[in-house]
């Protein structure tokens, strides 16, 4: 693909020959051509001088544009170390906390197995203490006929004792 520059040249070019034909062919005059030739040098010196012109603001535009660039990247730097500071700024002990949770949820599943052995162990030792004081209950009341039955015994005994102290008392 040509460029601006070498298409005017080309079409410049193309000119001067079509002056220099022309002169040949119809009836102009050497000084004439020589006229046309240096109008057309001075032609191309001037586009020549504003071709260079264009360049040197293209190279300032572009030298703008990568400084301008440059400092936008310095810019994107000291934003992203300046959130870096505020994510740390809103939570400082996020790392401790981290670690502190995930004890805390470590401890509650070592909880968990423990609070229900608990619970069964409440249940067992609740179901013992029941069976214990229905043991105590029967025992008590076995004690209580033992002792009926033990002073019915001592009664009885007594009476025949008596009984027979009379017959003895009787037969003398």
């Amino acid at each position: 693909m040509q460029t601006q520059r070498q298409t005017w040249e080309q079409q410049q070019q193309a000119q001067m020959q079509r002056v220099k034909n022309s002169g040949n062919i119809g009836s102009e005059s050497p000084p004439r051509e020589d006229k046309d030739e240096e109008m057309s040098r001075s032609a191309l010196t001037t586009f020549r001088a504003k071709e260079e012109e264009i360049e040197k603001k293209k190279m300032e535009v572009r030298e703008k544009v990568h400084a301008q660039l440059g400092r936008v990247e310095e810019e994107t730097k000291r934003l992203s170390e300046i959130r870096g500071e505020l994510e740390a700024l809103a939570d400082p002990l996020r790392k401790d906390v981290s670690s502190v949770r995930k004890r805390i949820d470590a401890v509650n599943r070592e909880l968990k197995p423990l609070g229900q052995s608990c619970q069964k162990k409440e249940k067992e030792y609740k179901d013992a203490l029941e069976a214990f004081n229905e043991k105590n209950k029967e025992k008590a009341q076995l004690i209580t006929k033992l002792m009926e039955l033990v002073s019915e015994s001592e009664r009885l005994r007594m009476k025949k004792l008596e009984e027979l102290s009379k017959n003895i008392d009787s037969l003398r």
